[in-house]
């Protein structure tokens, strides 16, 4: 896919989504707890959208493209061990937080942010995306690939979602 096409494949990937019932899941902004002592209120996310998450990538409804961030659940977590370590704290407080906007069980997604896919933005490389000869390439997290061509780990992705797939990508 050219940088030129990006816009009218990502339309055809979320129409895609829409016609396959796709699972999606929600996307969130954390909202720390404000004032002081008994006045402070409680940790919790802002309800942003719902968009379906691609590997490295979310898509939204309107196919506008985010890297992933952070991911939680929304559940109650239950009681806390002895001896917690700061990050099983941290993700126990943002699951609590999470119940507090999002149904039982609800993956939401934070962190994350909008990819600009204009063709100038694409062909400068600012993002996970770039072009390489005519191709628009996404930058992968981890793997030795590093790179991947757009169009085929979107379709690869979309396969995984659906329930089935050829390859997966790291």
């Amino acid at each position: 896919m050219k940088a030129d096409e990006l816009e009218a494949a990502l339309n055809g990937l979320v129409a895609e989504l829409i016609s396959s019932g796709a699972q999606d899941e929600s996307l969130g902004e954390f909202v720390p707890a404000r004032g002081f002592g008994p006045f402070a209120s409680a940790e919790k996310f802002r309800s942003l959208g719902r968009a379906w998450r691609l590997g490295v990538l979310l898509v939204d409804a309107e196919a506008r493209l985010y890297s992933t961030g952070e991911l939680t659940r929304a559940i109650a977590p239950g009681r806390a061990a002895v001896n917690r370590s700061p990050l099983g704290e941290r993700r126990r407080a943002l699951r609590l937080a999470a119940s507090r906007t999002f149904p039982k069980g609800e993956v939401v997604n934070f962190g994350y942010l909008e990819i600009d896919t204009s063709a100038e933005a694409v062909a400068a490389g600012s993002g996970p995306l770039s072009v390489e000869g005519d191709e628009v390439m996404v930058r992968l997290e981890s793997g030795a690939a590093g790179l991947a061509e757009l169009e085929r780990y979107l379709t690869n992705r979309v396969a995984l979602l659906e329930g089935g797939a050829d390859e997966v990508f790291s």
